[in-house]
């Protein structure tokens, strides 16, 4: 299927084109210990890629906003982290893009959202935890997970994903209690979960495009995409102008396989006189460390670390978002 999906329900019914616990895997394998996404923040290093950013733009008349973000590096960074599959890859990078996105209107320095997809598919569950900046992680249950090509010759997103389930959204600001929100997956190709989340949840009028492309080598190739809305008192003429916009620029792909984030603002805001509100750079970012690592194992309970310890073995742990190990003896416990 295309990558770009579209729904303005909010005025007229047209269609063209996520509180997570993460299991940290350790030795012994039996035993078990879940750390939450809010307790793994450590920036990877790797690749430095100085095109992954998120750019701001709106219409002259002000009634759309565009926000696009290019996502090569990052993406490239979770295929790496993950040894995920072809299709994993590009699911983990659609999901990310969007994260990233959403993340990036948080007001507040510390809030992060959270975009957790359950289709039920081979893959398994993904997620996505982005930081205000829209910096970002993501993990996928089962990342080795290969399909065969969907009949069109594209990389099978939607059977890969699944679609029976939810795309669910938690927003929280550090400070209340976090906010979750959850619709029913439409295809399992993301970006039109997303564009229907938005329609659905935030009453809003949205188009969506995600898009990863793979080289033949099986690395990332292009990567990114955009969330656009209809801002307050838009005319519903406006919609056509927008879908024959977002028709002729076609896949976000292509727009950014050489071509930018600003790029693609331009083509899907032609003839909108778009201006450009911010740019700023994104990364993939983990923020877990050995000490956060600790006060997690501390919040497990005095018997459970008690049996652990008495098994007399190291323990490592595994940072699900970026493969870190942390390894702890039994008197640490």
């Amino acid at each position: 299927m295309p990558d770009t999906r579209v729904i303005f329900k909010k005025y007229l019914p047209r269609a063209a084109a996520l509180i997570f616990i993460g299991v940290l895997r350790f030795k012994p394998a039996s035993d078990k210990i879940r750390l939450s996404a809010a307790q793994c923040r450590r920036t990877t290093k790797g690749e430095n890629f100085s095109l992954d950013e998120i750019i701001r733009a709106i219409s002259g008349d002000g009634f759309v906003s565009v926000v696009a973000i290019s996502s090569r590096g990052l993406t490239e960074r979770a295929r790496d982290i993950h040894k995920a599959s072809r299709v994993c890859t590009a699911a983990m990078g659609r999901t990310m893009a969007a994260a990233s996105i959403l993340g990036s209107e948080l007001k507040k320095d510390g809030a992060s959202l959270t975009a957790i997809i359950r289709g039920g598919g081979p893959i398994g569950t993904v997620i996505a935890v982005s930081d205000s900046l829209g910096n970002v992680r993501c993990c996928a249950g089962a990342p080795e997970a290969e399909l065969p090509l969907a009949p069109n010759g594209k990389l099978d997103v939607g059977r890969a994903v699944g679609n029976d389930g939810t795309l669910t959204v938690i927003r929280d600001d550090g400070e209340h209690e976090p906010y979750s929100s959850a619709t029913e997956l439409v295809s399992g190709e993301i970006a039109e979960d997303f564009a229907s989340f938005l329609t659905q949840s935030e009453q809003i009028g949205a188009a969506c495009a995600l898009g990863v492309l793979i080289g033949g080598d099986g690395s990332v190739r292009a990567a990114g995409g955009y969330i656009m809305k209809l801002l307050p008192g838009a005319p519903e003429d406006i919609i056509s102008v927008l879908e024959r916009n977002i028709t002729e620029a076609g896949a976000v792909t292509g727009m950014l396989d050489g071509g930018t984030a600003e790029d693609v603002a331009r083509r899907v805001l032609h003839s909108l006189d778009p201006k450009f509100v911010s740019r700023a750079p994104v990364e993939y970012r983990c923020g877990c460390s050995r000490e956060r690592v600790l006060g997690a194992l501390a919040g497990i309970g005095k018997d459970d670390l008690r049996d652990i310890a008495e098994k007399g073995a190291k323990i490592e742990i595994t940072c699900r978002f970026c493969d870190a190990v942390y390894t702890f003896s039994p008197d640490e416990l």
